[in-house]
């Protein structure tokens, strides 16, 4: 059966056109399989939803001809990072953690950008390059792997042929579950409530994580007096709180939130997402590799989530192309596993360092309280310390590939 594409690749959310983008640049022929309509990709109505990416995925963006598309006047630069711990309506501790850019010489830390800017302009930059081929609203019903490669059957009964199956469809990777792969992790009893806020006073582009023993609060500026917010609860609270009206919505986040940025408001819709911990345990298969959600999903404590796909993102392009060009099978087993030591091991770190600072945090024990008070201060005066902590908000440490360094493969 002749190849539809080299690769093909199952979720069309934002990893898998960063991916397709990526591979197309080095020459492979791409095709995505995704089950929303492209319609409502490219929704113009702002719902609430935002994404904190770090300087080093904004230079892979930048590479693969994404950032172009997203637009300065729609990426809001995070310049300082403010970090406190207390409980609601108490104020925070006296001991904070506070982070600048100005003590780094690469730049911004990151951008806060829109969901809806990020999907268009991956589509727009997706649909300027012939290599890649966009199929929506269509389901994967079935893949069957030989010796050459993998062939999908999707809904309707058409079938597509590549050399390397990725998955890119999330926690319940379909594509990993086909594959016979499984999971391990836990469920943290908390839900993550989202969404967006007007508010009356300028952010300055300063980043907040208030710490409660329920759970994080963090809020992310946002274009003009705007903020995303991503604000955990125990499950059963943010189910009581998603019930309630606008009104009484912003209400209970008001205590909360303080009054540091004066009068707020809704602004667009409103989302919970469950939080846990899942790792794939592996990143690869027979003529198959996990890239983002599909192969790790973790707290959202950090921000680190969609950082951590874009770090895969480089890493897969990387090590297939580098293979491509030496004249091997980059679908081969042995190709496939230098992907999977490149990332897994620095995905595991991540996803333990998460876990074991919401479990820090996310308690009122006075001892625990007090020692992560001392430490934040501690922290917070020592220069060598905070230039670390900002190197790594920006995305600047570890093995980077070199698109998150702002270089071609």
């Amino acid at each position: 059966m002749k190849n539809t594409s080299d690769i093909l690749i199952v979720g069309g959310g934002l990893n898998g056109p960063a991916l397709a983008l990526a591979l197309a640049q080095t020459g492979f022929s791409v095709t995505v399989i995704d089950a929303l309509p492209q319609a409502k990709l490219q929704d113009e109505e702002f719902d609430g939803r935002g994404y904190a990416l770090a300087l080093a995925s904004q230079r892979l963006l930048k590479q693969v001809g994404v950032w172009q598309h997203v637009g300065d006047e729609n990426a809001q630069p995070m310049l300082e990072i403010k970090v406190t711990d207390g409980h609601a309506g108490q104020g925070p501790s006296p001991f904070f953690m506070h982070f600048d850019h100005a003590e780094i010489e690469d730049g911004p830390m990151g951008y806060m950008v829109e969901d809806r800017f990020l999907r268009r302009a991956l589509i727009t930059a997706m649909e300027a390059k012939p290599k890649i081929t966009l199929i929506n609203q269509r389901r994967v019903e079935s893949q069957e792997v030989d010796v050459s490669g993998v062939t999908l059957t999707l809904d309707g009964g058409d079938t597509l042929r590549g050399r390397l199956l990725v998955g890119c469809d999330g926690r319940k990777s379909g594509t990993a579950q086909r594959a016979g792969i499984k999971r391990s992790g836990w469920e943290y009893g908390q839900t993550a409530l989202v969404c967006a806020i007007d508010h009356e006073k300028p952010h300055h582009g300063i980043a907040h994580q208030f710490f409660m023993p329920p759970g994080p609060l963090a809020i992310l500026p946002l274009p003009g007096n705007r903020s995303s917010i991503v604000w955990s609860e125990s499950t059963e609270t943010a189910a009581a709180i998603q019930a309630l009206d606008d009104t009484n919505y912003i209400e209970a986040l008001r205590p909360r939130f303080g009054d540091f940025l004066g009068e707020i408001s809704l602004a667009g819709k409103r989302f919970t997402y469950p939080l846990n911990l899942t790792l794939a345990n592996s990143f690869v298969g027979d003529h198959l590799a996990l890239v983002g959600d599909a192969a790790h999903g973790m707290h959202p404590i950090a921000g680190q989530g969609l950082n951590a796909g874009l770090r895969d993102v480089g890493a897969l392009a990387q090590v297939l192309t580098e293979a491509s060009r030496r004249g091997e099978d980059f679908a081969s087993e042995l190709v496939l596993q230098r992907y999977q030591e490149w990332r897994r091991f620095d995905t595991a770190t991540l996803a333990t360092a998460t876990d074991v600072f919401n479990r820090l945090f996310s308690n009122d024990n006075p001892v625990l309280r007090l020692g992560r008070d001392i430490g934040m201060g501690v922290v917070g005066s020592l220069p060598s310390l905070r230039r670390s902590f900002v190197r790594e908000a920006a995305g600047l440490t570890g093995d980077l590939p070199n698109l998150l360094q702002g270089k071609r493969i």
